[in-house]
């Protein structure tokens, strides 16, 4: 089982992914920032009818997602200390050029690309604690490993809550991206400062965890 306070973290994060990719969504009229099954699908059929504008959107988002994993596994892995905080503040700063370059006017087909690359490099910031996977930007192997454990546990051979844990992390995406949509009825594209200020709060958060840790 992951410890509830672990949980209730990645719940946070995969909420404000939630946040972040349901704003992608409507600015780039039905494409994604974090869910690349989506934009890998789309970007099949576009490449079949010959739709080229759309073959070039849906692969430079899954590249900037995929440039955005690796830079932020390489920051999370530079140092057990400081590397989740750097590649919090990394996110931060992706998410908060996202809303800059959008409000002075550049096209969602640019800044977007931004904010797929944040949501790359989101999924580094939780290790895994149990059998959960905390504060991802995707919940299709969430699913899958809620209905494995609800097996398993239905044979005695996993805890018979633990896959209640796999279906928050779920909630988390669909309550961040329900919020998200509500929002940016509103607000539109600041939308952003609410995920900005729970990525600021996690930079926080473990820049304090390790500077307690180096005493």
């Amino acid at each position: 089982m992951t410890p509830a306070r672990h949980l209730a973290l990645g719940m946070a994060l995969t909420a404000s992914a939630g946040l972040i990719d349901v704003v992608g969504f409507i600015e780039l009229g039905g494409y994604f920032t974090s869910f690349m099954s989506g934009n890998t699908t789309q970007g099949g059929a576009a490449l079949v009818e010959g739709a080229w504008p759309v073959v070039l959107l849906t692969a430079s988002l899954i590249a900037l997602f995929f440039i955005g994993s690796v830079f932020g596994a390489l920051a999370a892995f530079s140092n057990a200390r400081w590397g989740p905080a750097a590649v919090s503040a990394a996110v931060f700063a992706g998410v908060a050029l996202t809303l800059s370059l959008t409000l002075s006017g550049f096209p969602s087909t640019q800044t977007m690309l931004v904010l797929a690359a944040s949501a790359g490099a989101q999924n580094a910031i939780l290790p895994m604690r149990g059998a959960v996977r905390l504060g991802a930007t995707f919940v299709t192997g969430t699913l899958y490993m809620a209905g494995q454990d609800l097996a398993l546990a239905l044979r005695g051979a996993a805890p018979p809550r633990r896959w209640l844990q796999h279906l928050a992390i779920w909630l988390g995406l669909f309550g961040g991206a329900a919020i998200g949509a509500s929002l940016y009825r509103f607000i539109g594209i600041g939308t952003l400062f609410l995920p900005a200020s729970i990525y600021a709060a996690f930079t926080l958060g473990h820049l304090w965890a390790g500077r307690r840790s180096a005493i």
